[in-house]
């Protein structure tokens, strides 16, 4: 049995102002073109259909869209649930009628733990719910934390699971010692959302959604498919792909995944303001790609982001290398009292601490003028 495992589809996402939708229609484009190739027995989705709770008109459309493509027109069974950024209520409406096409999708959690079998495979589902709604629907004081519902729930699961078939979980969670990003939300504060690795022990592949790198978790049956694409910029070096599982019947697996490919990438540069406007060098550059530059250049410039933009289009994150050191010099720089150095020399060890830079012959002599000025000055007074 063949089935596809992704997540984190976030439609919908807004980054750095910029409404993501027609890239993500194009990802998605090319994710069917993948289900054309593949023809896979399931598609898996792991949560985070939607980028939040009530998402725009476009987004919904969208979903829309492509499910009824994957599903009603190309005859594709899919086993979804929500994540911590769907509305679970939401995504839960419909979802009685359309198990008579194949489309298995879980907005809320309810007490029936039963797997939802495609090609002879149990997917047990269990959609992103807040430990406070578990502890309520098993009337379980015990519950507290991510862990402990995780725990309560896989108990109920294993009262009925066959160890003799292939199962599956398809979960949304974060797995202790998983990778995080910046696009991606903290489950609870204080460590309370993680849960530990050995609570899936009894399934033979967990099919997981939230961290958005399929390298988020190194574990011979628990993973991550990644997001659908980059949603920031601390994942500009993530690959992103989709999980294909060839599983048979005793439960083992072949795992290999297959590219997404965005129309725009997001991708970080760094340069001085001279090379990144040389056509010598843009002329090698994806033009129109998401980027954050970091320049390198010190002093001021004037308006550098239009003119960045003039060649780079979808400049989102400029900054200042040198900006950055200094702030970050300053936040720790703490001031001692020597009596026994001379206003140059103090200066000299303030600058170096706040700057980062060579304090140079120029800037001594400079320095060294305005400390005599200010001395003729006082003694004037």
């Amino acid at each position: 049995m063949k089935f596809i495992h992704t997540a984190d589809w976030h439609l919908g996402k807004i980054v750095h102002g910029v409404h993501m939708t027609e890239d993500q229609r194009q990802a998605l484009l090319h994710f069917i073109n993948i289900v054309e190739e593949e023809k896979p027995d399931a598609i898996i989705i792991a949560g985070d259909l939607y980028d939040r709770s009530v998402p725009p008109t476009e987004a919904v459309n969208l979903l829309d869209e492509m499910l009824f493509t994957l599903n009603v027109e190309m005859k594709t069974p899919i086993v979804a649930i929500s994540g911590n950024h769907d509305s679970a209520e939401r995504l839960s409406f419909g979802s009685s009628w359309y198990r008579h096409s194949g489309l298995y999708l879980q907005g809320k959690l309810d007490d029936n733990f039963l797997p939802v079998n495609v090609g002879g495979v149990n997917f047990y589902c269990i959609p992103f719910t807040e430990p406070g709604v578990v502890r309520q629907l098993l009337d379980d004081e015990r519950i507290h934390s991510h862990q402990d519902a995780m725990q309560a729930m896989i108990h109920k699961i294993e009262n009925t699971l066959n160890p003799n078939e292939p199962n599956v979980l398809v979960g949304h969670a974060f797995v202790l010692g998983g990778k995080t990003s910046d696009s991606e939300r903290v489950l609870s504060v204080g460590g309370t959302g993680c849960v530990n690795s050995d609570l899936f022990d009894a399934f033979d592949y967990t099919a997981l959604g939230h961290l958005h790198s399929p390298d988020a978790i190194s574990d011979p049956k628990i993973f991550y498919s990644g997001s659908l694409m980059k949603y920031s910029f601390s994942e500009a070096r993530q690959r992103k792909s989709i999980s294909i599982i060839n599983m048979d019947a005793d439960g083992s697996f072949e795992l290999s995944y297959r590219p997404v490919q965005a129309k725009k990438d997001m991708r970080e540069l760094e340069g001085h303001m001279e090379e990144l406007l040389d056509p010598g060098f843009y002329q090698s550059q994806k033009l129109d790609d998401y980027l954050k530059i970091t320049l390198l250049d010190e002093g001021a410039i004037l308006d550098p982001i239009s003119r960045l933009r003039k060649i780079y289009p979808n400049v989102l994150h400029l900054e200042r290398k040198w900006d950055l050191i200094d702030s970050r010099r300053k936040q720790s720089f703490s001031s001692v009292k020597d009596d026994r150095k001379s206003e140059l020399e103090l200066f000299e060890t303030f600058y170096r601490e706040m700057t980062d830079r060579e304090f140079d012959r120029f800037k001594r002599d400079a320095m060294t003028s305005v400390i005599e000025d200010v001395k003729k000055e006082e003694a004037l007074k």
